[in-house]
């Protein structure tokens, strides 16, 4: 490659990868909303909710006094951790996969071995006291078990001496509902049933009565889900049911919050995925969903109303020191993960004055998981099917081209992973698969590449012979091109292919859960979808962060051979062109730049990226020595 191919491909790398390294891609998901059903008014139901109201109103005093109170409904599934303010969920904790639960698909990440380890008081599930239903009776228990579960929802922040360090209020619990007034979202409610799997809640406000009924293990009742009525009696009217806001997932250093919405139209369901909103609500009037999803890119919740509710939905965009993400548990003397840089959303559904049922899903966004729950809650008779499925999404500016790829490469990796029941090992016969595939295109490359050192002495000399008239010496060069059968931008063309590739493994890592918390090499290599961690220390450097990842740097030594390799120097230092050198230094600025870009992004594609490479060296040198035989 002369120096316009390399630093055409360098522009061409830099401009898939390095605007997401240096900035992150939480504006990727800001899709166009229909412009003529969107609304950015702020009714009175969102104002910041103030917790020093005091409710003068219809509403008595003694429904938003009182101790807040929890109850847990657990299964292999879940933790549901219901507050007796709003009747709601403060918490849904997702255990982790174990002999004990053969059914949950949740693996453990060094986040929640980080917090549990600096944070132990932040790492108990239930955060705090709570009774359970045992044997026929109610139950206290003081504390909760100390890890093994992942909390789906921002929580409340202790102190190790049990104070509060940060609270997250009732307004931002899941399944809450919130009116025109903040202390709505305050009500405490009474427990008027509670049972093994079921608990009832009621609060009354003017005129105004809720009931809400929270059922777990209902017939046809898959993983991760469960059954709510909410039953309104008297005026609903501003009324809303929240989603709750889900904690912060990190894939390659990234934030990718995701909200979706299905919609029947003329052509059938239709899925949208949702702009997030920028400050304040916003409103959509005039469709009625037939779910909506919100999620952290792996993990989320699907509100499902069965039967046909009140038509509009709500976005509310959540400061990050309102509702604070666990994140800022880890290294928190040198705020490491700043609260404020990672808001939160929610969504909002509306309620009748009628008892309307919710199928809830809050769990894992994985493929094989969603399709049975589609297969289960199918109804051919009906025309219905949930497509749960759809709420899942393939992320990032460019999903336009990587989707595509991304579906394909998860086909041959889900292949691959049947046999060798290992999805580190199924990357690695993925590579291999896709170097057998572009092996023809490959193979000319390297003839051309190849062709070009050879011709490189007469170049020198094209060059000697035309010192001071450079557009003649580049004119001969091209004739010379020409007379030799060779493209001096072949060498580019397996880059760029397999940028696309690259691009469709990468977001195939942030968007398929199985590779989450996927190990390869205990101890060093223990997610596929984050960076691999060879040792850490305490005080955090600019970007290197307090990791040190070794991968990016194997990988940037291995392309440092490749292209010592491609760009071989004659014997004599003489016949060495400007072009050669040229090559050679623009070959090590590649490396260190793909070091840098490569520095936090998930194993799984260092691993991918950096075998593909040594591949590509091996492939090199049997051309090389088969066309010298020749």
């Amino acid at each position: 490659m002369d120096k316009r191919s390399i630093l055409f491909v360098l522009c061409v790398t830099l401009a898939f990868f390095g605007v997401h390294t240096w900035f992150g891609d939480q504006q990727s998901k800001n899709r166009q909303m229909h412009e003529a059903k969107r609304t950015e008014e702020k009714p009175a139901a969102w104002q910041e909710p103030d917790v020093r109201l005091t409710v003068q109103n219809d509403y008595s005093a003694n429904l938003t006094d009182g101790q807040e109170e929890f109850y847990v409904l657990e299964n292999e599934y879940q933790q549901l951790v219901f507050s007796t303010r709003g009747g709601s969920l403060a918490e849904i904790n997702l255990p982790f996969a174990s002999k004990n639960r053969p059914g949950s698909i949740v693996k453990e990440i060094d986040i929640d071995r980080l917090i549990e380890k600096q944070s132990p008081q932040n790492a108990r599930f239930p955060l705090r006291p709570y009774q359970v239903y045992e044997e026929g009776a109610r139950v206290e228990k003081e504390e909760g078990v100390l890890g093994g579960y992942y909390p789906l929802l921002r929580r409340t922040q202790m102190n190790a001496d049990g104070s509060v360090k940060h609270r997250v209020g009732p307004e931002y619990y899941a399944l809450n509902v919130v009116g025109e007034n903040p202390a709505i979202a305050q009500l405490l409610y009474r427990v008027t049933r509670f049972e093994k799997d079921t608990i009832e809640f009621t609060a009354s406000f003017g005129s105004t009565q809720i009931v809400k009924t929270y059922t777990l293990g209902l017939e046809r009742n898959g993983p991760y889900c469960f059954h709510l009525d909410v039953q309104v009696r008297g005026d609903a009217s501003g009324l809303w049911l929240s989603s709750g806001v889900p904690d912060v997932e990190l894939v390659g250093g990234s934030y990718s919050p995701l909200l979706k919405v299905q919609m029947t139209t003329p052509r059938g369901s239709d899925v949208e995925e949702l702009s997030l909103p920028k400050k304040g609500p916003t409103m959509v009037s005039g469709v009625s969903p037939n779910w909506i999803s919100n999620s952290n890119g792996f993990l989320g919740l699907i509100i499902d109303p069965i039967q046909e509710t009140s038509p509009g939905y709500l976005l509310k965009s959540i400061g990050g020191k309102d509702a604070v993400t666990r994140l800022s548990l880890i290294d928190a003397k040198y705020n490491l993960y700043p609260a404020e840089n990672y808001p939160g959303y929610a969504a909002y559904l509306p309620l009748k004055n009628q008892n309307v049922p919710f199928r809830i899903f809050a769990g894992p966004f994985d493929d094989k998981l969603l399709k049975t729950l589609d297969e289960l809650y199918d109804e051919p008779l009906k025309g219905y099917n949930p497509d749960y499925a759809s709420a899942q999404s393939i992320q990032g500016w460019f999903s336009f081209i990587s989707q595509p790829f991304a579906k394909f490469l998860f086909f041959l990796m889900q292949l691959f992973y049947v046999i060798t029941r290992s999805w580190a090992i199924s990357i690695v016969f993925l590579t291999i698969a896709l170097r057998v595939m572009m092996y023809p295109l490959n193979n000319w490359s390297i003839k051309s590449t190849i062709r070009m050192q050879e011709i490189a002495p007469k170049i020198k000399a094209i060059q000697d012979k035309y010192k001071k008239d450079p557009r003649k010496a580049q004119m001969e060069t091209v004739l010379l091109y020409k007379q030799e059968g060779i493209n001096p931008l072949s060498g580019c063309l397996p880059l760029l292919l397999q940028m696309p590739f690259l691009m469709g493994m990468f977001y195939l890592l942030k968007s398929s859960f199985p590779l989450r918390g996927a190990m390869f090499i205990p101890g060093w290599i223990d997610d596929l979808a984050a960076p691999d961690v060879l040792f850490s220390w305490d005080v955090p450097i600019w970007f290197i962060g307090n990791e040190f990842h070794l991968l990016p740097v194997l990988m940037a030594g291995v392309m440092f051979v490749q292209q010592r390799m491609s760009a071989k120097w004659p014997d004599d230092p003489k016949q060495v062109t400007d072009a050669q050198r040229q090559q050679r230094m623009m070959g090590n600025v590649m490396s260190l730049v793909f070091a840098f870009m490569f520095y936090n992004f998930p194993s799984g594609l260092n691993i991918y990226f950096m075998l593909s490479t040594l591949l590509g060296i091996w492939q090199q040198n049997w051309m090389t020595k088969t066309m010298q035989k020749k």
